[in-house]
């Protein structure tokens, strides 16, 4: 595993740096054909896949991205910017022609995003001319836990912890929480905790440690919480094979929306997980089967 770096010169307005720097983990082969891109949750970052990617670096180009505010990534300059999904969109494209370039012709790209992550994905897999250097489709769609239709309750919920940026004495005390915000991730070994925690945290110069995320990214959510969030028209473009896992608990992907998403979307195939809320998160050997079989099967229905 790599962890690289890049450069995107892009500005959408004054709120939104014209520079500024992408992370990213790159696993497997570099002239693999195969590539598959993973974008995490909204407050998550890319080491999240860590357990997904090494299971499918032997067979796969695996690039796990930290969305701009999250991880290794750089804040913007003003949370305004974080508002903005045409922002999310331009740095995915513009790292993929940054791989895209690097590496193999004849390329085969497949998209796995966990909530946020898996909008955007199914954004970009709508677009009737995918702007890459050799005009790369998506072939294959995974979604954790999320579909065109958010509820505001859902919303709502999210945005009551989002905004509190908590700092605590110990990483044990700030590991101890995470596990206490984060219990709709269901069953979890130790270690995988361990893992997301790690990755999760940021130490401040006052020996406290917080999460590893720009804060001001709760005042841009909250401008969401008045109403459902409505994506159906972008969804009914969507022809690609689409795999979307559900946690059965879950109040942000409910059993209506899914359905109804099974019913509008004829290459999309529903798998609802028990014990899980929002949101599955691809690191469970259960799951990992899962997504490596769609991936990797030689057709679909």
């Amino acid at each position: 595993m790599l962890l690289k770096r890049l450069t995107v010169h892009f500005g959408l307005d004054e709120n939104v740096k014209s520079s500024r720097q992408i992370a990213y983990t790159e696993w497997g082969r570099p002239d693999n054909p195969h590539i598959v891109v993973c974008v995490h949750g909204l407050t998550r970052n890319c080491r999240d896949f860590d357990f997904l990617a090494e299971a499918l670096e032997a067979d796969c180009r695996v690039i796990c991205v930290d969305v701009v505010g999250r991880g290794q990534s750089d804040w913007l300059v003003s949370e305004a910017g974080y508002d903005n999904y045409l922002l999310y969109l331009t740095d995915a494209i513009e790292l993929l022609r940054h791989i895209s370039a690097l590496g193999s012709t004849n390329i085969q790209l497949d998209w796995v995003g966990v909530s946020m992550g898996g909008l955007i994905g199914m954004i970009l897999a709508t677009q009737p001319v995918f702007p890459l250097t050799s005009a790369v489709p998506i072939r294959r769609l995974v979604m954790s836990d999320i579909g065109p239709l958010i509820p505001v309750s859902a919303l709502v919920r999210i945005g009551q912890y989002l905004g509190r940026d908590p700092r605590f004495s110990s990483f044990k005390e700030f590991e101890a929480y995470l596990k206490k915000i984060s219990n709709p991730f269901g069953p979890l070994t130790e270690t995988q905790w361990h893992h997301l925690a790690i990755h999760s945290v940021r130490e401040f110069d006052d020996g406290t440690y917080g999460f590893r995320y720009d804060p001001r990214i709760a005042e841009s959510f909250k401008r969401h919480l008045s109403k459902d969030i409505d994506l159906w028209v972008e969804w009914d473009k969507l022809h690609v094979p689409t795999l979307v896992l559900r946690g059965i608990e879950s109040d942000l992907l409910t059993s209506k929306t899914a359905i109804e998403m099974k019913t509008r979307g004829n290459r999309t195939q529903i798998i609802e997980l028990p014990g899980i809320g929002h949101a599955p998160m691809l690191i469970s050997e259960d799951q990992i089967k899962i997504v490596r079989d769609f991936l990797l099967a030689p057709t679909l229905a």
